[in-house]
């Protein structure tokens, strides 16, 4: 984190938001008690499970990938609740 900070110092693009939305808050506190438990419930490395997983020919590493799918589908159609927008094509910046 260190060095993103300090990557962003030198880019020109940092800044400390005071004023963050309670509903941005309330999304950022929510998804991080999922991820907590999901990391809990993995009962190990969660993202070596995918590759892992399809390459060692275990259907675990299908099932993992569908319900990331799938978890990815829900989180973008929760996004609106919190007053978050979604990505669009061309947010990228690479």
């Amino acid at each position: 984190m260190i060095g993103a900070a300090l990557a962003a110092a030198l880019g020109g693009t940092w800044a400390l938001h005071r004023g963050i939305p309670w509903r941005t808050a309330l999304a950022s506190v929510l998804g991080g008690v999922l991820m907590g438990i999901g990391a809990r419930l993995a009962g190990g490395c969660n993202i070596g499970a995918y590759p892992a997983g399809v390459a060692s020919g275990s259907p675990s590493g299908w099932v993992w990938g569908a319900f990331a799918l799938a978890g990815t589908w829900v989180g973008l159609r929760l996004r609106p609740l919190f007053g978050l927008g979604n990505p669009q094509p061309g947010d990228g910046v690479c």
